[in-house]
């Protein structure tokens, strides 16, 4: 292990082990003030996020995504300290820490028992969310979870995750589809961050008015299953309580090729979470390149 993944792992380590032992008061400012050096020192994450910005709010001033960005680092150290202190968070403080609004989409689809998809973008805090379901609704469910460097980083989201009652799978190795595809089958639920395709491979989508790449996975599970696929955004208010919406499902088009089905579904996806960013961009952590556009690294200035 390099000297450098040493100190990602021990950072992290400390979170876990520091962070969930504060008052939470304490905890909260914290994450503020970290948010907010790190927005002063304009690294390339923050920059990426400004020029993420830009897209979804057309014609932001400088000063405007600026304001955009500082909110947006608030909201993704929100995240952090909330998920550091997950682990010790009692039953009654998940169930109230999330208000999640036309949840009977969810309900009603895990009690015909075809299974479930839930597809998330990178809103707010989804371990929060994934939390609230197997505590509130005492449903568990399987995601899975990109391979992160170091190895022993990676072993801690998942320890992290499977002590909040979630079943996860690595995302490399081929093997994740098929064990989604066998709890679909078997009635239970499946959650999936879906924004961001990790593997190159994924459906284009028109996002803001440029074209991205999203997974193909939700939609090709819900087709081959027979699973309903709903989408989820969430985003933070000025309290304490996550907020979030259920969407209506995206149903299976009657025609076409399998790949004509899962681009149009997976469109559907995209605009569902078009619609959630839009509201809250702010609480969209999207630190990385999205669009192809700046995936060229001929076009796209920031890593």
């Amino acid at each position: 292990m390099s000297a450098r993944d040493r100190l990602t792992d021990t950072l992290y380590g400390l979170g876990w082990g520091t962070v969930k032992k504060l008052p939470e008061p304490v905890a909260v400012r914290l994450g503020r003030t970290i948010a907010d050096l790190a927005w002063k020192r304009r690294g390339k994450g923050v920059q990426r996020l400004e020029h993420n910005y830009a897209r979804v709010v057309p014609g932001a001033s400088p000063e405007r995504l600026a304001e955009l960005s500082r909110a947006g680092m608030r909201s993704y150290l929100r995240y952090w300290m909330e998920s550091f202190r997950l682990p010790a968070w009692s039953a009654e403080r998940i169930r109230n820490g999330f208000d999640p609004k036309d949840v009977h989409h969810l309900t009603d689809g895990l009690t015909a028992g075809n299974g479930v998809v839930l597809a998330l973008p990178h809103l707010a805090n989804w371990d929060l969310a994934g939390a609230w379901v197997t505590t509130a609704l005492e449903t568990p469910f399987t995601t899975v979870a990109e391979r992160l460097k170091p190895e022993t980083l990676y072993d801690r989201f998942v320890a992290y995750r499977e002590g909040l009652g979630m079943e996860v799978l690595p995302h490399s190795g081929g093997t994740a589809f098929g064990t989604l595809a066998r709890r679909l089958r078997d009635g239970g639920l499946v959650c999936l961050v879906s924004d961001r395709d990790l593997s190159a491979s994924g459906v284009e989508v028109e996002f803001f008015g440029e074209t991205a790449r999203m997974p193909a996975g939700p939609a090709l599970l819900a087709q081959q299953t027979g699973a309903l696929l709903l989408p989820v955004t969430l985003w933070y208010d000025d309290s304490p309580v996550l907020q979030g919406r259920v969407h209506p499902p995206i149903e299976v088009p009657v025609s076409g090729t399998r790949a004509q089905k899962t681009s149009v579904m997976t469109q559907a996806l995209a605009d569902a979470f078009a619609t959630g960013i839009a509201d809250h961009p702010e609480d969209w952590h999207m630190l990385q390149r999205l669009w192809l556009k700046d995936l060229d690294p001929a076009k796209g200035p920031l890593a």
